[in-house]
C-alpha cells in the first residue's frame, strides 16, 4: 500500500519538469469540470474479521457515508475489494461477497458520493506469510499461492513493511509470476474481474461510478536487468490494456481504467517509471498516482510548510498531461501517530489545490493550474477497535490502529475526526462551469491534532492589494478564477462550503456581485450538498456571460464579525476585479 516504505535510504525529491500540455479535465454530464475529494474506504478490506470488505454491515456503511459527507463534504471514495474475497477458490466466484460490496457501495452513491472501485493488494497475498511473521499482505487467494513454488518468506533486516517488495524472496517471486502469467494466474485474475464487473453492473448505478483501479501499487517482483520504465512498457501497460478489454466486455465501456504506474516511480532519486516512455494513454485511462512523503517518514526532520508538496503534485499533473489524460491521486496522507502529520496533510491538500505555493499565488494566478482530484488514505470506522488474528494466528490479535502491519492512518476514530476539521472539510470547486484558471484556499488549520496547536496563514496577499489583505487577515478564505466556455453549460459553478463558514456570515465578492451572508437564490446562493444532511455548497451562476469571460469569486469566513462594512466590500471588489482582469486571455 505505501510506496514510501521501501528503505530508510530512499528520499522523496522534488523534480523539476518541463512545461507540458494542459491536463485533460474530467467533466460531469452538464460539461462542468469536476474536482473529486474524499477518502479510501478502507484498509479494513485487508482484514478477515471484516470479511475482506470495508464494512461489517450495510448499516455501518450507511453511517460512514452520512458522517463523511456531512463532516468533510467528500464527493468521492475509493472503495476497496479483494481478489480473495471475489474468488476464494479457482472454480468459485463468491457472488454473495459481491452483493455485500454492492450494498455498501450504494450507501455512498445514494448520498451523492462517486465511487472508484479498487482491486487492492499489498505484498501480493497474506498467504505468503508465516503465522509468526512480523508482516502480512493481502490480495491473492490461497489457491493462487499454492499453485506456485515459493521460498519461505523473509524480509531480512526490515524496519518498514514495504521493504518486503524489494527483499522478500517469496513476495517477489509470486509477483514476478503474476506479471508473466505463470500457471495462468493473470488470466485467472482477469477472468474473475470480468465476472465480478458483469455481476456488479446489474447492481450499481454506473453513472455514479468513476471507474476501476485494476491493481493497487503494482511492483515488479524482478526487473531482469531492465529499467522501471522498460518494465512498465513490457509488463504493466499490457496488463492495463487487458483490463481495459475486460471492462469493455463487462459493460463498463463508458468508464476509465485508473491505471497506476510502478509503485516506486515517485519515491526515489531517479526516474523509476511513471509511464514516461509510453505513448499517450488517452481519456479511456486516468493517470492514477499515489503520494507519500518517504523523506519525512524516515530521515528528513523538517516540518511541512507552505509549498512543501508543490513539486511532487506538479509532477503528477505534468505526467498526466503528457499522457493526454487526467490525473487522480488515489492515495496520500500520513500516520496519525506522527506529530508532524497535521501540517504534512495540510500541505498535501495545498499542493492538490494549486501548482503554486501560497506565497506566489496572488502574483501569478495564471500559473496555478488544474485542481487535482484525490482520495486520502483512509477512513476506517473501526480504527483502534479491531480484533484481527494476524496471518491467522490466534496468539497475535491486532487491535490498535488499522490492525495491519502496525499502521495507524485513519482520520476518524470513535465517530470523531482526529485531525483539525479545517484540514479535511475544505473549500474546493466541485464543479466549474467553464475552465478553471486558478484556485487557492487558506484553511488556517492548526499544526496539532483535533484543532490544537499554532495557526499560520500560508496563502498570503501582497501589500499591493491592501483591501483584500485586510478582509482576509486571520480568516479562512478561498479564491477561484474561471473562464466562461464557448458554449453555455446551463449549470452553475459549485464549491463545497466547509461547516466552519456560517451561512449568515460568509462573504462572497465576485464579478457576479457581492454578498455578506448567503441566501438560497440569486447568482450567488447556498444549497445543501446532494445527498447530504448538513453539508452545503456555494452556487455561482454566471448565466448569460459572453464566451471567454473571466469570472472571479473571493469566499471569506467572516464568522468573527456581525457585518462587514459596505465600503470595505466595495474596495475589495474593485481590487479583485482589477487583479482578475490581468489574467492572460
Amino acid at each position: 500500500m505505501r510506496a514510501f516504505l521501501v528503505t530508510l535510504l530512499l528520499l522523496v525529491v522534488g523534480v523539476a519538469v518541463p512545461a507540458q500540455p494542459v491536463e485533460a479535465a474530467p467533466t460531469d454530464p452538464s460539461g462542468r469540470q469536476i474536482v473529486l475529494r474524499g477518502f479510501n474506504v478502507s484498509g479494513s478490506t485487508k482484514l478477515y474479521e471484516n470479511g475482506l470488505l470495508p464494512f461489517r454491515t450495510t448499516a455501518d456503511a450507511a453511517g460512514a457515508a452520512t458522517l463523511m459527507r456531512d463532516l468533510t463534504g467528500a464527493n468521492a471514495i475509493r472503495f476497496l475489494i479483494s481478489w480473495e474475497g471475489v474468488q476464494p477458490a479457482r472454480d468459485r466466484i463468491d457472488t454473495a461477497y459481491l452483493d455485500r460490496a454492492a450494498d455498501q457501495i450504494r450507501q455512498f452513491t445514494d448520498r451523492g458520493i462517486r465511487v472508484l472501485l479498487d482491486y487492492h493488494q499489498d505484498l501480493y497475498s497474506s498467504h505468503l506469510f508465516d503465522p509468526d511473521s512480523w508482516y502480512t499482505g493481502d490480495g491473492a487467494p490461497k489457491w493462487v499461492i499454492d499453485a506456485g513454488t515459493y521460498p519461505d518468506e523473509s524480509c531480512g533486516i526490515c524496519l518498514l513493511w514495504g521493504q518486503n517488495m524489494l527483499t522478500n524472496g517469496a513476495v517477489r517471486s509470486a509477483m514476478y509470476d503474476f506479471w508473466r502469467n505463470r500457471h495462468g494466474v493473470q488470466d485467472a485474475y482477469l477472468a474473475q474481474a470480468r465476472t465480478a464487473l458483469t455481476h456488479l453492473r446489474q447492481r450499481l448505478d454506473l453513472s455514479m461510478m468513476l471507474g476501476v483501479d485494476p491493481f493497487n501499487e503494482p511492483f515488479d517482483g524482478g526487473l531482469d536487468g531492465a529499467s522501471g520504465t522498460t518494465w512498465e512498457a513490457t509488463w504493466l501497460l499490457p496488463f492495463h490494456q487487458r483490463f481495459r478489454a475486460v471492462m469493455d466486455a463487462a459493460g463498463w465501456t463508458s468508464l476509465p481504467v485508473y491505471a497506476e504506474p510502478l509503485v516506486f516511480w515517485n519515491t526515489t532519486f531517479g526516474e523509476a517509471g511513471g509511464f514516461s516512455t509510453i505513448p499517450p494513454l488517452g481519456t479511456r485511462y486516468v493517470f492514477n498516482s499515489h503520494y507519500y512523503d518517504g523523506a519525512r517518514m524516515t530521515l528528513d526532520p523538517t516540518a511541512a510548510a507552505d509549498g512543501t508538496y508543490s513539486a511532487a503534485m506538479n509532477r503528477i499533473r505534468d505526467r498526466a498531461a503528457a499522457l493526454g489524460t487526467s490525473a487522480f491521486v488515489s492515495e496520500f496522507g500520513n500516520s496519525m501517530d506522527a506529530s508532524r502529520t497535521p501540517w504534512m496533510i495540510r500541505a498535501m491538500y495545498q499542493g492538490l489545490d494549486s501548482r503554486l505555493p501560497g506565497s506566489a499565488f496572488w502574483n501569478d494566478p495564471a500559473a496555478s493550474g488544474p485542481v487535482l482530484s484525490a482520495t486520502q488514505w483512509q477512513w476506517d470506522v473501526y480504527s483502534g477497535q479491531h480484533r484481527e488474528a494476524m496471518n491467522g494466528n490466534p496468539a497475535r490479535i491486532q487491535t490498535e490502529g488499522d490492525a495491519w502491519n502496525g499502521e495507524d492512518h485513519s482520520v476518524i476514530a470513535n465517530g470523531a475526526l482526529r485531525l483539525d476539521r479545517r484540514v479535511l472539510d475544505r473549500l474546493f470547486p466541485s464543479a466549474v462551469a467553464g475552465s478553471t484558471i486558478a484556485f487557492g484556499y487558506e484553511d488556517l488549520a492548526r499544526d496539532g491534532f483535533a484543532g490544537a496547536g499554532r495557526q499560520q496563514a500560508w496563502l498570503t496577499v501582497p501589500s499591493r492589494l491592501p483591501a483584500i489583505a485586510g478582509l482576509v487577515a486571520g480568516r479562512q478564505y478561498g479564491v477561484l478564477l474561471w473562464r466562461e466556455p464557448a458554449t453555455p453549460i446551463g449549470a452553475p459553478t459549485e464549491l463545497h462550503l466547509p461547516a466552519s463558514f456560517p451561512t449568515g456570515r460568509t462573504v462572497v465578492v465576485s464579478d457576479l456581485g457581492t454578498r455578506s451572508g448567503l441566501a438560497g437564490s440569486g447568482p450567488i446562493a447556498v444549497a445543501t450538498e446532494v445527498g447530504a444532511t448538513t453539508a452545503r455548497r456555494l452556487l455561482l451562476d454566471a448565466g448569460g456571460s459572453a464566451p471567454g469571460t473571466v469570472h472571479v469569486a473571493l469566499v471569506v469566513n467572516a464568522a468573527d464579525v456581525a457585518t462587514v462594512p459596505a465600503a470595505t466590500l466595495a474596495a475589495v471588489r474593485t481590487e479583485l476585479l482589477a487583479w482578475a482582469a490581468v489574467v492572460p486571455g
